[in-house]
């Protein structure tokens, strides 16, 4: 095929994909992370209406990634063997009735038993469409896909905290229920819909895509064979058993738990944070949580796009890493300065979100097969017992000294350390 044929294939292959795949997984993400982190909005009233202290509310929102984290193993799995379509649906289906079921919390033993069983539901859903990207994106263009994929986390963040601020606000007392019931119920909802969707609008990969052309399919599987036989020739590890014996498998999970512990403390405390600086304004809360959040979204994408654009990894992880690091030292220094506890809370979700989405190339770098499908779910899990331990950390260190600032401190380092693993034993990849 000559170069400018194949090339103007490429990109309106490329362009398909982008406009079918990347806005419907965003928006599958935004769901599932609203319902994940919404409990850091509901603790606003939740907590005093039920009598939840500090470290109830806590553990409740860490104990979510002891459930993921026995059953995301097993769900990446069964969702290489099943296909995307059923699993992802089944996925979505089920954390979408357990979220609304916290509607009904009214004891620290509800509260942790549901919590518990929507990280159970929701396990598999982020590896399970990392996994998902590879069947259809190669190495050269996945860092930016999968940071638009990711992008989600911010958008979420945008979206959702104005409108938990307004629930919460203007539905409370309506119909006997109060403002963080309607707020689990309100955003429950979606996720059962597009569990649904799901089903009938994604294919388990590019052999089902009827939207693609038959040359558009033939170049994309040529594309991605190529890709497969390069990773057989350069001793790519295809079984999963063998992952678990290589040092990387386990450093590289290290690495995703160092930086997850600075992702989910902004995550689940951001609200009380500006709550505290706005001096209880719900509504304003919601709107000033958004920021930090929007300037991720636009800011990870372009880091992304330079990721892919220089093939360079290594750099673009370790200097995100070192800017939410420098964003959460800002914010705990002028903790008391709304506008630079705010600049500081946005360079810091930049930073934090950008290394997360650059990170997922370095497993597929090296991993594939049923490795890959157990290897990104036992990074996943394991990092994400960090957002056990986070919350609980920053909760106990605020309970201990009365505010954020040795918490954020505290969150800083961790990214001090995965950039440091990054830097040192990454080399190569």
């Amino acid at each position: 095929m000559p170069t400018t044929q194949a090339a103007a294939l490429d990109l309106q292959v490329y362009r398909k994909l982008n406009r079918r795949l990347l806005p419907f997984l965003a928006c599958l993400y935004v769901i599932a992370y609203i319902d994940r982190v919404n409990i850091g909005f509901a603790k606003l009233t939740m907590a005093e209406q039920l009598g939840f202290s500090d470290s109830i509310y806590g553990l409740g929102a860490g104990i979510f990634f002891i459930g993921y984290f026995l059953f995301e193993i097993p769900s990446n799995l069964i969702l290489h063997r099943v296909g995307a379509k059923i699993w992802i649906a089944r996925i979505m289906i089920v954390w979408g009735l357990l979220a609304a079921a916290m509607v009904f919390v009214s004891t620290p033993m509800q509260f942790y038993i549901l919590r518990f069983l929507l990280g159970v539901g929701e396990a598999g859903f982020f590896p399970g469409i990392i996994l998902y990207l590879t069947y259809w994106y190669p190495a050269p263009r996945r860092a930016k896909a999968t940071a638009t994929f990711m992008a989600s986390v911010a958008l979420a963040g945008v979206i959702g905290s104005p409108l938990s601020g307004f629930i919460m606000t203007y539905l409370d007392g309506v119909s006997t229920l109060t403002g963080w019931q309607w707020l689990f119920l309100i955003e429950a909802v979606p996720a059962i819909i597009l569990g649904i969707i799901v089903a009938f609008w994604l294919e388990n990969g590019p052999e089902q895509a009827r939207w693609l052309t038959s040359d558009e399919r033939n170049w994309l599987n040529s594309q991605l064979t190529a890709e497969s036989l390069n990773k057989e020739q350069t001793g790519h590890i295809i079984c999963f058993s063998k992952a678990l014996c290589n040092s990387k498998l386990w450093l590289l999970s290290f690495t995703y738990f160092s930086i997850v512990m600075g992702f989910y403390g902004i995550s689940f405390w951001l609200p009380q944070i500006v709550n505290t600086l706005v001096h209880q304004n719900l509504m304003l809360t919601g709107l000033l949580s958004a920021i930090p959040y929007a300037i991720a979204a636009i800011g990870m994408v372009v880091v992304g796009h330079l990721s892919d654009k220089n093939n360079e990894r290594r750099w673009h992880i370790v200097s995100s890493a070192l800017a939410g690091c420098l964003g959460l030292l800002i914010s705990a220094i002028y903790n008391d300065t709304l506008l630079l506890a705010l600049f500081g809370l946005s360079l810091a979700s930049l930073g934090i979100l950008s290394a997360l989405s650059i990170f997922w190339s370095l497993p597929t770098a090296f991993l594939s097969g049923t490795a890959a499908a157990g290897g990104l779910a036992l990074i996943n899990a394991f990092g994400n017992l960090a957002g056990y331990l986070s919350p609980v950390l920053v909760a106990w260190i605020k309970t201990q000294t009365g505010d954020f600032t040795s918490a954020l401190y505290m969150l800083a380092t961790w990214l001090i350390v995965a950039a440091a693993i990054v830097l040192i034993k990454f080399r190569t990849l």
